[in-house]
């Protein structure tokens, strides 16, 4: 992605004057090489509180309409969904149990949505970020090897794999 996206995106996760976890969405396109899959943005969506059933510092769920239009926008732009959200406080970033629980439910309903494309999940906090990548199948998540924004490659703790079942 380019440079100033990830900037705009991450002044919008882990905004100055709220404690509240935040969300994005990406569409991304799928571009198979020999040994790597790169997912390229094709477009961004950042998230408001109407977009949530619930938005607390430790804990979102998005609104069923939010997930429907997220859902069919990927459909009409043909491409794999990014998702991200924020752990605004000092913790190291790194999926919570809650995450967890609600990406063993969301992954495979996406899997199946978006016809066994691509999903990944970035969580963002002020010292960095992790991130979980299905690529194979809806149960168990890959390592992403980084993001590329501009000319900077970012890298996650990967933190997040280990206990994975």
């Amino acid at each position: 992605m380019e440079s100033g996206v990830l900037d705009e995106l991450m002044a919008h996760l882990l905004p100055r004057d709220s404690g509240e976890e935040q969300a994005a969405f990406l569409f991304a396109r799928a571009e198979h090489g020999d040994q790597q899959v790169m997912l390229e943005v094709a477009e961004t969506q950042k998230l408001g509180p109407g977009d949530f059933i619930s938005q607390q510092n430790d804990y979102l769920e998005l609104a069923d309409a939010t997930r429907a239009g997220l859902i069919k926008r990927a459909h009409d732009l043909d491409t794999s969904l990014v998702e991200l959200h924020s752990h605004p406080g000092p913790w190291p970033a790194g999926f919570s149990h809650a995450d967890r629980l609600g990406l063993q439910e969301t992954v495979p309903h996406m899997w199946w949505r978006l016809k066994k494309r691509p999903y990944l999940a970035i969580v963002v906090a002020k010292s960095g970020f992790d991130a979980l990548l299905w690529l194979d199948g809806p149960k168990v998540p890959r390592p992403l090897d980084g993001i590329l924004a501009g000319e900077r490659l970012l890298k996650p703790t990967n933190n997040s794999l280990k206990g994975w079942a």
